[in-house]
């Protein structure tokens, strides 16, 4: 199996790194980890969206300009780290999604104009965390699970979070624990 890890965690001591590596812990396979913070990933601009379409007129996908999309296209597995941020995921993670969003690569077009998935990815597991309360998880997780389930064709979506980790009085260890456990019955 080949793992693709997707970690979008800035922070050093990064409290969502810490779950997605104890769940990666828990699958076989080859991991290739992804860190958003050390790569160069840029925003689809003009000057970026002209070559990419040329490219893709051409089919040329070698180009670096697709290295996350062909990561993507080869993976069996998913795991997607990224810290609850301003409701929803950091945008890094966004900047990403633009990237592997490749029409021709990792997903084409119907003839009814429906998304149909070029990637063989079997599951995807979601991990976040927040230091309050996630108050509404569409425009996070749900925007994850709809994107992998229309463009990739991905039915086997995980969502772990552990929330609440910087409210006063809450006990981080306990909560960090209970997702670990919930982790855990995953693979029960």
């Amino acid at each position: 199996m080949k793992i693709l890890y997707i970690n979008a965690c800035v922070r050093k001591e990064s409290r969502t790194n810490k779950l997605a590596k104890y769940l990666l812990e828990k699958l076989n396979g080859n991991i290739k980890e992804i860190n958003l913070d050390k790569e160069n990933i840029k925003p689809i601009d003009s000057k970026l969206l002209k070559l990419r379409d040329e490219l893709i007129l051409n089919k040329n996908y070698s180009d670096d300009l697709f290295k996350y999309a062909n990561d993507l296209k080869e993976s069996d597995i998913v795991v997607i780290a990224s810290p609850y941020w301003d409701l929803s995921f950091s945008s890094l993670l966004k900047i990403y999604f633009e990237n592997i969003n490749v029409v021709g690569l990792t997903f084409s077009y119907d003839d009814m104009g429906k998304p149909i998935s070029l990637c063989h990815i079997k599951k995807l597991y979601y991990v976040t965390t927040a230091g309050g309360y996630i108050m509404n998880d569409e425009f996070g997780f749900g925007y994850v699970k709809t994107m992998f389930n229309t463009f990739f064709n991905v039915k086997d979506i995980e969502y772990i979070k552990a929330e609440g980790l910087d409210i006063y009085g809450n006990n981080v260890d306990i909560i960090m624990n209970n997702a670990k456990i919930d982790i855990d019955n995953l693979f029960k």
